[in-house]
């Protein structure tokens, strides 16, 4: 196996997490988490980045680290959540790897996330109603993925297995 795996999905799927997961399971893989990337870059959080420059400036960013991280092989990429709407992105990573939906029921997701402060989007009145509104809007570009992946009924290790089997195939 010498393809990408690319983890993409909504906020708190479990992309990093996973993404981390596989590189410790798989030899001579590399982790690349996007938006820990592009805040190590930045000097800056990604909140702070949406604050002080716009959305529109961080996703021209994110666009640019994808398009960068994505060349070569044997890399493990964990997307931001909102990665795969922009159609160029959604390209070069169907392009340059495996794709997997990390595909996660709403009330798990609100459960992960209603505790965290770090994610721009949510941080609003009703994160819950927001979260849905995402999700609804985001999960037909999330299907375009190579592979769906229901998180909901597998454990990590399950996960971690389908991914390889998957991207082995």
């Amino acid at each position: 196996m010498e393809c990408n795996i690319i983890l993409t999905g909504m906020p708190a799927c479990g992309k990093t997490t996973l993404g981390a997961m596989l590189a410790e399971t798989l030899e001579n893989y590399i982790h690349i988490d996007i938006d820990s990337l592009i805040e190590k870059t930045e000097g800056m959080k990604i909140s702070e980045i949406f604050e002080k420059y716009s959305e529109d400036y961080f996703r021209k960013l994110e666009h640019d680290t994808i398009k960068m991280v994505c060349q070569g092989k044997n890399k493990i990429i964990s997307t931001g959540g909102g990665a795969f709407e922009n159609p160029a992105n959604r390209a070069v990573l169907l392009n340059f790897g495996k794709v997997f939906y990390l595909k996660t029921d709403l009330d798990i997701l609100y459960n992960r996330i209603i505790k965290e402060t770090h994610r721009p989007l949510l941080q609003k009145e009703n994160p819950r109603q927001i979260l849905e509104q995402l999700l609804n809007k985001r999960e037909e570009n999330y299907k375009k993925a190579h592979y769906t992946v229901d998180t909901n009924k597998l454990s990590e290790d399950e996960i971690i297995r389908f991914i390889i089997n998957e991207a082995n195939a």
